[in-house]
């Protein structure tokens, strides 16, 4: 068996287009939709990724705010400034770029967000309505694996699902995600027992550990869509090189779909983003049409 390779990068694309096709609708409307991104600190990954969120912003049409501050801001400066956001108008969706520098609350930094500006549905509120099956600003991550998953099996009810990895951020958003498009779900994690074994009974298995090649090849059903959301820096005979949490290379023979790393999850993140803030945006405004759904 020989994997169908998850184009990431393509199906972003697609969805990016979508983006900048409504934006032009709005901007027709006098909403421009509007991205704040906060960045505190030098560090090297997040100016990198804030560089790329904000350069696609701008090529979808979306105002960007940037604001970079030192890494000597405290907790209750940067709560000031996502208040300020808060009260901004022409500011539909606020990040704050994570991690923050230690000594710094995120959890009462991302408290402080508006929900209906918090375009990476990390906010309680959003957490909240989503395991309630209610309207709700999904996570980025788990958002774009759902996008990937639907590209290869658009008919998910009564599939076997197992997510690797329970963070707030993928795991429990993921599961969720999945459980409303009628799959069976089981949350692995560092506690699983029999984790090969349990592995190999999803026919959907989402990787969301954070350790390269934790996930073995054998350990993937004959068959079965692999969705790789790890991203692992790792040297190979003296190159950096990025993997993922899954043994690509030996599940290649057993999955009958995978996302690779890079160039899998990774673009859908940013579009994905884009896609809240625009949703957020129309929702901030009566009239102003239908949200972007997410197919």
């Amino acid at each position: 068996m020989t994997a169908t390779i998850i184009d990431g990068r393509a199906v972003a694309e697609r969805l990016r287009e979508r983006i900048a096709v409504k934006t032009a609708e709005l901007a027709k409307q006098g909403l421009v939709p509007g991205l704040a991104v906060v960045l505190v600190g030098d560090d090297p990954a997040s100016q990198v990724y804030v560089g790329s969120k904000t350069k696609q912003a701008a090529a979808a049409g979306i105002k960007h705010f940037d604001h970079r501050l030192p890494a000597t801001t405290d907790t209750a400066q940067l709560i000031d400034l996502v208040h300020r956001l808060n009260a901004q108008p022409d500011v539909h969706g606020i990040l704050v770029q994570l991690p923050l520098p230690n000594g710094v609350d995120s959890a009462a930094v991302l408290a402080a967000i508006d929900p209906a500006k918090d375009v990476d549905g990390f906010h309680a509120v959003n957490a909240g309505r989503l395991a309630l099956g209610q309207p709700a600003t999904v996570p980025c991550t788990p958002l774009g694996c759902l996008i990937l998953i639907r590209e290869v099996l658009p008919a998910m009810a009564g599939k076997r699902a197992v997510v690797v990895g329970r963070s707030n951020i993928v795991g429990k958003p993921m599961a969720q995600l999945l459980l409303q498009n009628d799959c069976t779900v089981t949350i692995a994690h560092s506690r699983t027992r029999d984790l090969p074994q349990l592995c190999r009974e999803a026919e959907i298995l989402v990787a969301a550990i954070g350790r390269p090649k934790a996930i073995a090849g054998d350990w993937v059903r004959p068959g079965a869509v692999v969705v790789d959301v790890g991203i692992n820096r790792v040297t190979v005979d003296g190159k950096n090189k990025l993997v993922g949490d899954v043994d690509y290379e030996g599940a290649l023979a057993h999955a009958g779909a995978i996302t690779p790393v890079p160039g899998g999850v990774g673009p859908m993140t940013i579009a994905c983003l884009l896609m809240n803030t625009v949703n957020a945006a129309i929702r901030s405004r009566a009239n102003s049409g239908a949200p972007i759904e997410a197919t």
